[in-house]
């Protein structure tokens, strides 16, 4: 465990020092903010006191914000080949992995804990269900674990960090848009399997307060696969060096 702590610690403190997180967080803080505040189906326009407009933004933007933090973290290392350095220290697969896994959500939480701010400011224009904002993000957070498994799992599978995000991305459309659209136009078991597949018909019940174990398994599933493909295709490849 300590080997996955230290690994994540490395991660996230270059996150920082590459002012790659300062990007992306003001990026997400912006859009976020943007459209929470001032513009479309924002808070005021609502009528409502709810964080409903930011869950909603922050479920679109969370699927470009993480393909970018995960398309680095294999592919920069197998580009490099640093990845064989830390694979001669002793570090498992599993634990590199892990480790970069951590230092993602780390960085989507600190995100996420910077829109607090959001709440607050509700909490004085009028009562707020907070069994839903404490759903909702629990929503978020696990909506991330399974897009930086999908990242991850990308990033293991190319040296080039474009490719990586090009490729998350476009796994990431599957589950956030074609198996809803799929689910609408086949019938019977193909269409509840595609509606069971699609991240919105989970994120949605979360977002206004629902919680349900069906969703947690849903996205802890879908980031355990994420990272089991990870390790496996960084195990294939030492196998055929």
């Amino acid at each position: 465990m300590s080997s996955i702590w230290i690994i994540a610690k490395k991660e996230l403190n270059t996150f920082f020092d590459a002012l790659t997180a300062y990007v992306l967080l003001i990026i997400f803080l912006g859009m976020s903010g943007f459209f929470t505040w001032i513009y479309g189906s924002d808070v005021f326009m609502s009528g409502q006191v709810s964080m409903q407009p930011f869950f909603s933004i922050a479920y679109w933007t969370l699927s470009f914000f993480i393909p970018a933090v995960t398309m680095r973290m294999l592919a920069e290392e197998k580009r490099t080949g640093t990845i064989e350095l830390l694979q001669t220290k002793a570090l498992s697969d599993t634990q590199i992995v892990l480790g970069k896994a951590f230092a993602c959500l780390a960085l989507i939480c600190i995100a996420l804990l910077l829109t607090l701010p959001y709440y607050f400011t509700l909490t004085r224009l009028g009562e707020v269900d907070h069994g839903a904002v404490i759903c909702g993000y629990l929503g978020l957070i696990l909506m991330s674990c399974a897009y930086i498994g999908i990242g991850l799992f990308a990033s293991s599978i190319s040296n080039n960090q474009i490719v990586s995000f090009l490729t998350a991305l476009l796994i990431g459309v599957f589950f956030l848009i074609i198996f809803e659209v799929l689910s609408n136009n086949v019938g019977g078991t193909a269409a509840q399997l595609f509606h069971y597949l699609s991240i919105s018909m989970h994120f949605e019940s979360m977002s206004r307060g629902v919680l349900d174990i069906q969703d947690i398994t849903y996205f802890l599933l879908l980031s355990t696969c994420g990272i089991v493909l990870s390790v496996a295709v960084l195990s294939k490849r030492n196998i055929v060096e």
